[in-house]
């Protein structure tokens, strides 16, 4: 059975087939039952074709065929059904079959929630898995008008994409609950990937937004549902008021009435992405963001930002769709700018584009520095490549081009030019030139050369400051240089940007003394506005992070900044953050200059997501860049940094959780301070104001487990004494972690032996086992791993494969005087590769990212060390 689909396929029904609507009929009364593993569902399309002969997909057993009410007999292989139709003419099409209840949190997902064994469903189709729940043309030109009927509990919350306009009773289910059949408004035209169903439990909460509009009040009725078990820690107050922000602000940006009638938006489990824009019914992640234990205010920035992505979407994605997953730009870039802009300009979280420096970004220039790399506009041959290419190029780097965009063109006119792309394809399907069109027009610049230095290159520009003095000691030049991106190094962009320069006051403070806007074009752009200026103390090219390039310090900027930190504008520091991170992953900052420097700012770092990147990244450079003599040193380091802050940050702040995060992630790998943790847990030590809660309780005892000073049994009466929702996969992760060959062996054959394990499921174990630390245990399954991947990818979906496959891959040392390209595990890695050259495509950039990333850990590794002899 072959479930990929490729563009070819897809533009061939393009061109064929005129859709018009559907109407799906799903029957999940019964699904209370862990032994029932399918339900009942039927597809009722109505159509024209011009060959006559359509190939819906299902991913399903098909048990009926009709076309205009006349049976058929069925031909369907798991995946596809052919149906032969009148050609050229209108017609039905119903199919009706059995579709299975998922576990891997693609199609329609059951999830048991172990807090009160409350059975909760939604469905997650992007790209391609509305396949699973019903026959459809799965692809995202092909938009129609959708009619949803669902049978479940009378006593539950069902919910599809339009309000509910009926409902019917069906009886008793099996389990002598009531049930009913409840028919949803049909909608307006939409793809296959947006359709939602949701069905549980869920606890809800209702509000409405209204504005007038030319005269006439527009009301949007509103609704947030999350489980019972978490509706105690659920702030619906504060989600309301951020969606009541994002809808005003996008009335105003965008100048087009919201167009999907209600916005619910559902916190569901076990959900593979942050969010998803399905229209009139948002999910979102509820482990992410609905905080049963403690958050800093960057954890509640990135909720705020996920709402606001996910609610541009309604406009770019959802009115507006691309037409094939090449485009998938036009979304997901567009969505990951305005949600920090709308978090920027419409919430209180005003300091948005600080972690979008210091985390979206850093994403995307880690992406795009591997071999798997791909334009924003992409090359997207088949639906395995689509699920690749949902990355950090087409989210961050996406939305930092466009960042630079709106820098180039003008904000006003950036906005203007979505306007018009709004009235002009609303409802439809769009490429690349019906974008450019009205932002040509509003700007009144050519975009052409534009697209092609950012739109259809890869690779990350680097730009390096030049200084020469003059006797006076003033700037006689300041120039530039940008080394190339691209595969050979060849493409230089132009780019709107800030040069930031900065001198020290008497107090050690840095403070900018001059602030130049220009483009930086070619190789060497030389800065006019700084000759005659004072010699700087430190130069922040990029400063205001309008562009996207990887930034160096030059010696002087260096030398200061390991003195003194102390920049008034987060903005300035992220930039300044990145620029040292990647400087380190480039082994031109050794790492342990960078957990230095670490180390010696981190204390008076004050925005949240600042210290947790330097934080996480210092753990980085210690485990993975900083060769085997040198971590343990540096990893005691940061376990003492981490263990004194959390005591002397203000109590119950954001930089005391952050800080004693570090300290239970630090002493996953360092014993040295386990007496200390089990006093904290048993109530011997006190931290005052850190909340012992269930998160923090779990990552402390995985600690222990990790660095063997903690039993099973220990870990067992943990989880009988917390009952709360997300205990059971917490314990399943710090149960994996222990450090002995038999939990090693047991997590590595559940996951590849075992196909009923859910996502978070699959994810816990692969977590346990690659614990940091455990390197001489994990790697004995080296040979193991790779034999297992093409059986794995083969027997589970993409989704689940993907979580092993990256779970497990083995990391590695090297040793002095080494070769990078002689490790074992980098050799057998490609030596797997060059024996399966017709491996699933998508598997392979899988091991060729995974591999590139240890090849790059190993290279500092050897520079750290110095030149060999």
């Amino acid at each position: 059975m072959d479930t990929n689909l490729t563009r070819a396929e897809c533009h061939h029904r393009s061109e064929d087939i005129t859709l018009a609507s559907y109407r799906v009929e799903v029957d999940v009364s019964e699904c209370t039952d862990p032994q029932v593993a399918t339900f009942p569902t039927t597809s009722v399309v109505d159509l024209q074709s011009v060959s006559g002969r359509i190939t819906l997909d299902f991913i399903g057993e098909v048990t009926e065929v009709e076309v205009d009410g006349e049976q058929r007999e069925v031909d369907a292989d798991g995946a596809r059904v052919h149906v032969d139709v009148p050609a050229g003419r209108p017609c039905t099409v119903t199919v009706r079959g059995q579709a299975g209840y998922s576990r891997s949190g693609e199609g329609l997902h059951r999830y048991v929630d172990p807090a009160d064994d409350r059975v909760y469903l939604y469905t997650q189709y992007e790209p391609s898995d509305s396949r699973r729940v019903f026959a459809c043309f799965e692809q995202p030109d092909l938009k129609a008008e959708f009619t949803f009927v669902v049978t479940g509990p009378d006593e539950w919350e069902i919910r599809s994409n339009g309000p509910e306009i009926a409902r019917e009773d069906t009886g008793e289910n099996a389990a002598g609950l009531r049930c009913s059949r409840r028919t949803f408004a049909t909608t307006a035209k939409q793809s296959t990937y947006l359709t939602c169903i949701v069905a549980g439990p869920y606890r809800r909460w209702d509000d409405e937004w209204s504005r007038t509009i030319d005269g006439t009040e527009l009301r949007i009725p509103l609704a947030l549902l999350c489980r019972e078990s978490l509706a105690a820690a659920f702030d619906p107050e504060n989600v309301f008021a951020l969606t009541r922000q994002g809808l005003d602000h996008f009335h105003d940006r965008f100048a087009y009435p919201y167009p999907w009638g209600k916005y619910d938006q559902i916190f569901v489990p076990e959900y593979n992405l942050g969010a998803m824009e399905n229209p009139g019914l948002v999910t979102f992640a509820d482990q992410r963001y609905v905080y049963e234990s403690a958050a800093t205010r960057s954890q509640l920035e990135a909720r705020s930002n996920t709402l606001m992505h996910e609610m541009s979407h309604m406009w770019f994605g959802d009115l507006v769709t691309p037409k094939w997953w090449d485009e998938l730009w036009l979304k997901e870039s567009f969505a990951d700018y305005m949600g920090t802009a709308a978090n920027v300009l419409a919430t209180e979280f005003t300091d948005a584009w600080t972690p979008f420096c210091a985390g979206r970004k850093a994403w995307a220039y880690e992406q795009d520095q591997l071999p798997t790399t791909h334009p924003i506009v992409a090359d997207i041959p088949d639906i395995e490549a689509a699920r690749q290419n949902f990355d950090g190029i087409t989210y961050a780097k996406g939305a930092s081009v466009l960042k630079q965009l709106a820098a180039y063109v003008g904000e006003e006119e950036f906005y203007a030019g979505a306007r018009t792309y709004f009235r002009n394809h609303a409802f439809s399907s769009t490429t690349l030139p019906d974008l450019l069109a009205p932002l040509e027009e509003a700007s009144g610049r050519d975009l052409g050369p534009w697209v092609e230095q950012w739109l259809h290159t890869t690779g990350v520009s680097e730009l390096t400051p030049r200084v020469t003095l003059g006797d006076d000691g003033t700037i006689a030049e300041l120039a530039i240089e940008q080394g190339g991106s691209g595969a050979n190094g060849d493409v230089w962009r132009d780019h709107r940007l800030v040069v930031g320069l900065y001198e020290r006051a008497e107090d050690g403070t840095l403070h900018r003394s001059s602030r130049i806007e220009l483009d930086v074009t070619g190789e060497r752009t030389v800065v006019i506005e700084a000759a005659g200026l004072p010699a700087p103390a430190l130069i922040v090219v990029n400063d205001d992070d309008l562009t996207y390039a990887k930034v160096r310090l030059d010696e002087q900027g260096l030398a200061t900044i390991r003195e003194t930190f102390a920049i008034e504008s987060s903005l300035t520091r992220g930039c300044v953050w990145s620029s040292l991170w990647q400087a380190c992953r480039d082994a031109l900052l050794p790492a342990s200059d960078y957990v230095d420097l670490v180390c010696r700012h981190a204390p008076a770092e004050t925005h949240v997501a600042l210290l947790t990147g330097a934080l996480t990244n210092a753990l980085v450079a210690a485990r993975d860049y900083a060769p085997a003599e040198q971590r343990a040193e540096l990893e005691r380091r940061l376990l003492d940094l981490a263990a004194e802050q959390m005591r002397a940050a203000e109590p119950g702040s954001g930089m005391q959780l952050v800080f004693a995060r570090a300290f239970a992630e630090a002493a996953l790998s360092c014993d040295a301070r386990a007496e200390e943790i089990r006093g904290i847990l048993e109530g011997a030590e006190t931290v005052e104001g850190l909340p012992l809660d269930s998160m923090m309780r779990w990552s402390l005892l995985r600690a222990l487990a990790a660095t063997g000073h903690a039993t099973v049994e220990e870990l067992d009466a943990e989880r009988e004494r917390d009952t709360s929702s997300p205990a059971r996969i917490r314990h399943l992760t710090t149960q994996s972690s222990m450090p002995d060959a038999a939990t090693k062996k047991s997590a590595f054959e559940r996951v590849v032996d075992e196909a009923t394990l859910s996502n978070d499921e699959v994810t816990a174990r692969t977590t346990g086992f690659s614990t940091p630390g455990h390197g001489s245990l994990a790697q004995r399954y080296l040979e193991p791993y790779l034999e297992a991947l093409l059986p794995v990818w083969r027997s589970r979906s993409q989704e689940l494969a993907t979580r092993m496959v990256r779970g497990f891959f083995p990391g590695a040392d090297l040793e002095a005087d080494a070769r990078v390209e002689e490790h074992s595990v980098v050799v057998a890695v490609h030596g797997w590769l060059d024996a399966n050259p017709d491996a699933p495509t998508a598997l392979r950039r899988l091991l060729v990212e995974r591999v590139a990333l240890l090849e790059r850990a190993l290279r500092a590794q050897a520079a750290a060390r110095g030149p060999r002899g």
